[in-house]
C-alpha cells in the first residue's frame, strides 16, 4: 500500500467508545493532532457496563467531569430508587428468596456507598472497613461512580467535541501498513496517513488482526445475556442475583434489567469469543425471545417478556489478552487489548486506564519531548493489571458453575465475604482503590492513584489539573521543588501549599504518583529531579539560578 501522501494527523484512534474518547482527548491536551474513525454510524444503545470504578471517576475528575458524573448518578439513583423500594417491600412481605440477600444473611445497605459484587455475591457495606487507608483516600468522587456506559460515552463525546477533534463515523479500517515513519490506513472512506495508529475497535478488533498481533488466552463457557426489557409477570423472579443448575440470572437493581448466564459454551456469532471476520460480517441481534428462553432456563419459571427496551447484549467469559500492546507504530488499547467477563465491572475501567496511561506518552513522543522508549512502559504497567482482571473474572466463573463442586466453592467464598476483612479485600479489588503501578521509589504514594489532598485554599490538587499535564505539590518554605521544576516549564504545573505532609508529590497525567516526600531536604530534592528527568524528559531551558538544599525533618 506503498503511496505518497502527506501525513493527515499525528494520531488517528480507531473506535469511538469511551476507551478510544478519553484516548483521544488526552492527546489533544497533549498537544497532538487527532481523529477518531467509527466503524458504527450512531453510537450504540445496547446495554453495557453499568458503573465506573474509582480511577475511572478520578480520571473524570481530573478533566472537570466530576460535576457532569455527579449528575448522572444522581438520575440513576432517582430511576433505580422507586424500584429498590419495591423490591425491600417484596422481601419483607414474604415473596421469592432474594438474590441480593448478603453472604452472611443480611440485606444490601440502603445507601449509596459503591460495593458491587463477586460472582453475584453482592457486598455488604456494612461489613467493609471504610477508614482503610485505601478506600478512605479516594472519597471525593464517592458520587460519581454510578455512571452506565451509554452515560459515560456521552458525557465524553462532549468533552472530545470541545477540545475540537473529529470523529468519523461509518468509517471502517481494511488495511494497514506500518512504512516505520507512520501508518497508512486503508478505510471505506479512501487512504488515511497517520504518525501513529491506536485500534479502540473491541474484542474482535480489526486493528489488532492487521497488525498480526496474537490473542492468545482461555475459551468461553458459558452464554450471558443483558437487557432492559417489559415483564408481564415480574413477581416470578427473585430480586438480585439468584443461581440453579443451568447457570445464574440477576434481576434488577433498575426496572426490567436482566442478566442470564447459561453455561452452555458461547454460540458462534458472539461478541469476542471468535475474531471478526474479513468481510465484517455483523453480529446477530439478540431478540425478545431469545433473552425469554435463556431467562426462563436459568430461573426454571414461565416467565413472561413483553419487550425489549433498547438493544440487548451477548456475552461469554472468553479471557484473552493481546500478546503485545504495542506493533511498531500500532498500538492497542481496551478490549482490543484484553477481553474477558463482564463481572465485577472491570472491562471498561481497565481500558480507560490504558487510554490514560497511554495517552499522555504518546502525546509526549509525538510533541518531541520523549523518547519512543517511554512507549514501552505502556505495555510494562499495564499488561499486569489486565492479567490479573482476566484471573479476577475467572476466578468467578469457577463458583458460578451449576455444579455441586462450584456450590460448594461458594459457600467458602460467600463465609470469607461474610467477614469484614474479606469485604474489604474485595472491595478493594472491585474498586480499583488500591491499584499501583511498580515505579522506583520508598515512598507509599509512589505508583498509586494520587489520593484525595485538600489545599489550605479549600481546592485539591486535582482541581488544578483539568489541561492535562504534570502536577507538582510543592509545600517547601520557599518554593525549593517549585523552582527546580520550572526548568520543565509548561509540562509541569506547581501548585503551592504552605502545610501538611507530604511535603512534595509529583502526579503524572494520568494521576500516579511518580515521586513523593516527606521531608525537604537533599534526597528529596534530586528525588524530584531524577523523577522529572525519567517522566518529563530534559528540561525545556537552562537553569539560571542553582537550587539550595537545606536539611530538614519530616513535618509534622
Amino acid at each position: 500500500m506503498t503511496v505518497n501522501a502527506e501525513q493527515d494527523v499525528d494520531v488517528t484512534v480507531v473506535g469511538a467508545g469511551p476507551v478510544g474518547l478519553v484516548l483521544a482527548a488526552e492527546l489533544a491536551l497533549s498537544g497532538a493532532t487527532v481523529q477518531v474513525i467509527e466503524r458504527l454510524t450512531e453510537p450504540a444503545e445496547a446495554m453495557k457496563a453499568g458503573s465506573i470504578n474509582v480511577p475511572t471517576a478520578e480520571a473524570l475528575d481530573r478533566r472537570g467531569l466530576l460535576a457532569a458524573a455527579e449528575q448522572v448518578q444522581r438520575e440513576m439513583l432517582e430511576r433505580v430508587g422507586p424500584f429498590a423500594r419495591k423490591t425491600d417491600d417484596q422481601r419483607s412481605g414474604g415473596g421469592q428468596p432474594s438474590g441480593d440477600q448478603q453472604p452472611g444473611g443480611g440485606r444490601r445497605a440502603p445507601d449509596s456507598r459503591f460495593t458491587g459484587h463477586f460472582a453475584g455475591m453482592v457486598l455488604d457495606a456494612d461489613l467493609v472497613d471504610w477508614s482503610d487507608a485505601d478506600l478512605a483516600g479516594h472519597t471525593a468522587v464517592a458520587g460519581a461512580r454510578m455512571v452506565p456506559q451509554r452515560e459515560l460515552e456521552e458525557l465524553l463525546a462532549g468533552h472530545v467535541a470541545r477540545l475540537g477533534i473529529p470523529v468519523r463515523r461509518g468509517v471502517e479500517v481494511t488495511e494497514l501498513e506500518d512504512t516505520g515513519d507512520g501508518v497508512l490506513v486503508g478505510t471505506t472512506a479512501g487512504l488515511v496517513r497517520t504518525g501513529w495508529l491506536v485500534g479502540c475497535d473491541g474484542g474482535r478488533s480489526t486493528v489488532r488482526r492487521l497488525a498480526g498481533i496474537d490473542f492468545p488466552g482461555t475459551d468461553p463457557e458459558f452464554t450471558g445475556h443483558l437487557a432492559l426489557v417489559d415483564i408481564a409477570d415480574p413477581e416470578k423472579l427473585a430480586n438480585g442475583w439468584a443461581w440453579s443448575t443451568r447457570g445464574a440470572y440477576r434481576y434488577g437493581p433498575q426496572p426490567g434489567r436482566v442478566v442470564t448466564v447459561e453455561f452452555d459454551g458461547a454460540p458462534a456469532d458472539i461478541p469476542h469469543a471468535r475474531p471478526r471476520s474479513r468481510s465484517g460480517t455483523s453480529i446477530a441481534p439478540v431478540t425478545l425471545d431469545e433473552v425469554q428462553a435463556s431467562l426462563r432456563r436459568v430461573s426454571g419459571s414461565d416467565v413472561t417478556l413483553t419487550a425489549l427496551r433498547g438493544a440487548a447484549t451477548r456475552w461469554t467469559d472468553n479471557a484473552r489478552q493481546a500478546a503485545a500492546y504495542r506493533s511498531g507504530r500500532v498500538l492497542l488499547a481496551g478490549d482490543a487489548a484484553h477481553v474477558h467477563s463482564p463481572f465485577g465491572g472491570q472491562g471498561l475501567n481497565l481500558g480507560v486506564g490504558d487510554a490514560m496511561n497511554l495517552g499522555w506518552k504518546l502525546g509526549a513522543v509525538v510533541a518531541g519531548w520523549a523518547p519512543e522508549g517511554l512507549l514501552d512502559t505502556y505495555d510494562a504497567e499495564r499488561r499486569p493489571l489486565g492479567a490479573w482482571v482476566l484471573d479476577w473474572t475467572r476466578a468467578q466463573i469457577g463458583v458460578m458453575r451449576g455444579d455441586a463442586k462450584s456450590a460448594a466453592l461458594r459457600e467458602v467464598v460467600a463465609d470469607l465475604l461474610s467477614t469484614r476483612d474479606g469485604t474489604t479485600y474485595a472491595v478493594k479489588k472491585i474498586s480499583g482503590a488500591d491499584q499501583r503501578v511498580d515505579l522506583p521509589g520508598d515512598h507509599p504514594l509512589i505508583g498509586r492513584y494520587v489520593p484525595d489532598v485538600w489545599l489550605k485554599d479549600g481546592s485539591r490538587l486535582v482541581d488544578h489539573g483539568h489541561g492535562g499535564g504534570f502536577l507538582l505539590l510543592d509545600r517547601t518554605a520557599d518554593g525549593t521543588f517549585a523552582r527546580l521544576a520550572a526548568d520543565w516549564g509548561g509540562r509541569v504545573s506547581s501548585v503551592a501549599d504552605d502545610h501538611g505532609t507530604p511535603t512534595g508529590v509529583l502526579v503524572r497525567p494520568d494521576g500516579v504518583v511518580a515521586w513523593a516526600a516527606d521531608t525537604t531536604g537533599i534526597a528529596a530534592v534530586t528525588g524530584l529531579e531524577s523523577a522529572l528527568y525519567r517522566w518529563t524528559g530534559a528540561p525545556s531551558h537552562r537553569r539560571t539560578h542553582p537550587i539550595t538544599y537545606r536539611r530538614a525533618e519530616p513535618r509534622p
